[in-house]
């Protein structure tokens, strides 16, 4: 009984995991773009918009609004997710094997997690979903 509630809970579960890696994923790109809520380049600069890390946080910036409301989730989240494999491959993987080392933990999930989305789909929270009745 109480299996079968929980496995009918997995979409909205899909849609919770969707909106809240979204939101982390968007809050970042804020802080290296806009240094809201805080800076995390040092002096409390934000990243030169016309440089990779800058057209990477734009991209973070969109893609992450529109995940966390669920629009374009598919393509979106394919894009996403090969964005991450660029930034663990190019700038955390140089620095060490381990990931633990080289603080791509974040890049290595946010991979993963928007590859599965990418497939699966934003769930039934989402306007991607409205769009489809």
């Amino acid at each position: 009984m109480i299996t079968a509630k929980w496995i009918a809970a997995a979409p909205y579960l899909q849609s919770v995991l969707r909106i809240v890696a979204a939101f982390i994923f968007f809050f970042g790109a804020m802080m290296k773009i806009f240094a809201f809520p805080m800076a995390i380049i040092p002096g409390g600069g934000t990243v030169p918009l016309m440089s990779q890390g800058g057209i990477g946080s734009v991209m973070e910036l969109v893609g992450g609004a529109l995940l966390v409301i669920g629009l374009f989730t598919r393509p979106v989240a394919f894009i996403l997710s090969g964005m991450m494999a660029v930034a663990y491959w190019q700038f955390h993987a140089p620095q060490s094997f381990y990931p633990q080392v080289n603080m791509g933990i974040p890049a290595i999930l946010y991979c993963f997690i928007w590859l599965y989305f990418s497939a699966a789909g934003a769930g039934p929270w989402s306007l991607d979903a409205k769009r489809n009745k």
